[in-house]
This record gives structure tokens, C-alpha cells and sequence, in this order.
């Protein structure tokens, strides 16, 4: 099996774990109180302050510059990156176990993904509450994301995934649009999500 082969395979399936990962993490932490190491913390400062300081309208953005802190996650990122990345670390120490000599490309390459998807994270989350019109708040693509978000802010059980929407699909809390009207927040970067009808 060539390098390249070995880099886009781990590559792939780390965006699909990754996405997986990411919507266990704000399913099962973010929104349900648990007792367990910081999870009762990162409970309160998702569900309880963040949620609660940016809505699913004008507050949405930004409104204050001292609730800036409320947006990111950046105090838990070398933890959840490192737990993200323990997956293909166990497989190479497995590939390791059975002579394979590409083995390392699977734990960097794993480490790479797992490392990338939590700065996509971070970058996208930042935009989506405080737009400031930059470039990539202009694609489809964000715009799409932005509002699969701003539904999440909307609906708390709906729309875990920010950065690739996959594991919402598959585990059924996708949702494209609002089951109500409600008075969402306006910008050139935020789709209409209002019902159809």
C-alpha cells in the first residue's frame, strides 16, 4: 500500500470519525449534565452560558464584546484533540503489531485530522457569532453550515455537528429548516431556515 494511499484512506476516515466524535461530544457533554471530570464545567459553559447569551435571533451574533470568551472552546483544546486522536493511535500500535510498516502515516495523519477538524471547529464556530463579512463567510458552503448552526441554537437536540453535518444525517438530528416561523437573525452569511410553507 503506497504513503499516498495511506494518508487519504486515514485522512477520510477520520473526517467520518471526526464528525461522529464531534456530535457524541455535544450530545452526550455540551448538552447533558454529567458528573465526571470537567464535564459538569463544559455542561454549564455551553448549555448554560453560551446558549443562553446567543440565541436563535440578533443575539446570535455578537453583542457585546466581553462575551467574546463565550464563543470558543479554545481551554479544552488539547484535551479533546488528544482524546479525538487516541482511535489511531490504537491502530497503530495494531498495524504495528501485524508488520505493517506504514503504520506511523495512520497515527500522524490521524493526529493531522483530528487536529484540523477541532481548528475548522473553532474557525467556523468564531465566524458564525461574530461575522465580520470575510471571505469564507460568503461560500455556500458556510453559509449552509451557519445555518444548520443557527437551527441548532433554535432546536438543542437538533444539528450537533458545526464542521461536517454527516453524523447528524446518520443518526437522524439533521434538520434542514424550522418547524416554526421565528425571528432570525439577518446578514448576507445567514440563510433563511423559516418553514417552506
Amino acid at each position: 500500500m503506497t504513503s499516498t494511499l495511506i494518508v487519504v484512506s486515514t485522512f477520510g476516515v477520520g473526517l467520518i470519525y471526526a464528525s461522529f466524535f464531534e456530535w457524541w461530544l455535544h450530545k452526550y457533554i455540551l448538552h447533558n449534565p454529567r458528573t465526571f471530570f470537567f464535564a459538569q464545567r463544559w455542561f454549564r459553559d455551553h448549555t448554560r452560558v453560551h446558549h443562553m447569551k446567543f440565541k436563535f435571533d440578533e443575539s446570535y451574533h455578537l453583542q457585546h464584546q466581553d462575551d467574546e470568551h463565550i464563543i470558543d472552546m479554545k481551554k479544552w483544546a488539547l484535551l479533546i484533540t488528544a482524546v479525538a486522536a487516541i482511535p489511531f493511535f490504537l491502530a497503530t500500535l495494531l498495524l504495528f503489531g501485524f508488520g505493517f510498516e506504514g503504520a506511523w502515516l495512520v497515527a500522524v495523519t490521524g493526529c493531522a485530522v483530528s487536529g484540523l477538524y477541532y481548528l475548522a471547529y473553532e474557525y467556523l464556530h468564531w465566524c458564525m457569532h461574530q461575522p465580520r463579512e470575510r471571505r469564507i463567510e460568503m461560500s455556500w458552503v458556510f453559509q449552509r453550515l451557519n445555518g444548520h448552526h443557527l437551527l441548532h441554537h433554535r432546536y438543542m437536540g437538533k444539528n450537533f455537528n458545526v464542521v461536517f453535518p454527516l453524523a447528524d444525517l446518520c443518526l437522524r438530528t439533521l434538520l434542514v429548516r424550522s418547524k416554526v416561523s421565528f425571528n432570525q437573525p439577518s446578514g448576507p452569511a445567514v440563510p433563511n431556515v423559516q418553514p417552506l410553507s
